[in-house]
């Protein structure tokens, strides 16, 4: 992972959220940008150096609904434009699944992904991490996905941060799988208890909405692994909507889509996503930018309009 140039973080905060670093910490919403600051025991330790990422989840190139989002291709276009103006440009963009929309036809699947990656070089910023969603990757068991974007689950370090990339969707169960929880534990063992560790993954680890497909059989293994350890944050997609949820040491927060919003947990019924509203200055979709360093966890949420 090429790592940019190390900066003060009060100079990015001032620069790039256009306020100081007391003032992120006294809002918590402010014209439909909402900001996660002081997160309960969201500490991500002293040692960290400080820097930020985007996270982009959920693209579905592919999909087709107008009466859900009659440009897509110009959704995607403004989220790679917005974050292209960001200065300075984050360390590295990661993308937490479906980047493109199911299809059972091979050939079709694959030229979405081809698709969907020559869209992304339009990014400024090249240092990307993909994760699959089970749209990409549920009908092969990933072999698409590993030829167009790489590995399915791997580890990586970044300025003081352990990050740990899970494959919660190549499985159709949906289940992580007995080798790759070994896996996780070795990644884990010997591990300071106090370092800092993020997961990122496609679907939720816990129970969020099983009836829905919005769980993992097996995730509860991973989670009460990740008890050890004091800070762990767990970033995830396939909800299409900002949610975040406290267990133990572990908090979960799932992002928006870049295409299309779902419902809310307590809606009852199917799911199925939500009509375009013309008129709204907010359509449910869009992107983040995570802050971290000796400071708690700041999350700024960016509406794609």
């Amino acid at each position: 992972m090429p790592h940019s140039p190390d900066r003060n973080n009060d100079s990015i905060l001032s620069t790039r959220f256009g306020m100081s670093r007391r003032d992120l910490m006294r809002l918590t919403a402010v014209g439909g940008v909402v900001f996660a600051s002081g997160l309960p025991g969201r500490r991500l330790a002293a040692a960290t150096d400080d820097f930020y990422f985007v996270q982009l989840s959920d693209l579905h190139w592919g999909f087709a609904d107008p009466k859900v989002n009659p440009d897509t291709k110009a959704s995607l276009e403004k989220a790679i434009a917005a974050v292209n103006a960001v200065s300075p440009q984050p360390d590295f963009i990661v993308f937490t699944g479906d980047l493109t929309h199911l299809t059972k036809d091979p050939a079709e699947r694959r030229k979405r992904m081809t698709e969907v990656k020559a869209m992304l070089g339009g990014l400024a910023n090249q240092n990307h991490l993909y994760l699959a969603g089970e749209h990409d990757a549920g009908a092969d068991h990933g072999a698409a996905f590993l030829e167009t974007f790489g590995k399915l689950n791997y580890t990586f370090d970044h300025k003081g941060l352990h990050f740990i990339a899970l494959d919660n969707v190549s499985d159709p169960q949906p289940q992580l799988g007995e080798a790759q929880l070994e896996w996780l534990a070795a990644d884990l063992k010997g591990r300071d208890p106090a370092a800092p560790i993020v997961v990122l993954a496609h679907r939720p680890l816990f129970d969020l909405k099983p009836e829905w497909d919005w769980a993992t059989k097996d995730g509860a293994k991973a989670v009460a692994m990740l008890q050890s350890f004091q800070h762990v944050t767990v970033f995830y997609g396939h909800v299409h909507q900002e949610l975040s949820h406290q267990d133990g040491n572990v908090l979960h927060i799932s992002a928006r889509s870049a295409m299309y919003p779902l419902p809310s947990p307590p809606t009852p019924g199917k799911k199925a996503p939500l009509p375009w509203d013309a008129s709204a200055s907010d359509h449910g979709i869009g992107w983040r930018v995570v802050a971290t360093g000796s400071e708690p966890l700041k999350l700024e949420s960016h509406p794609t309009v």
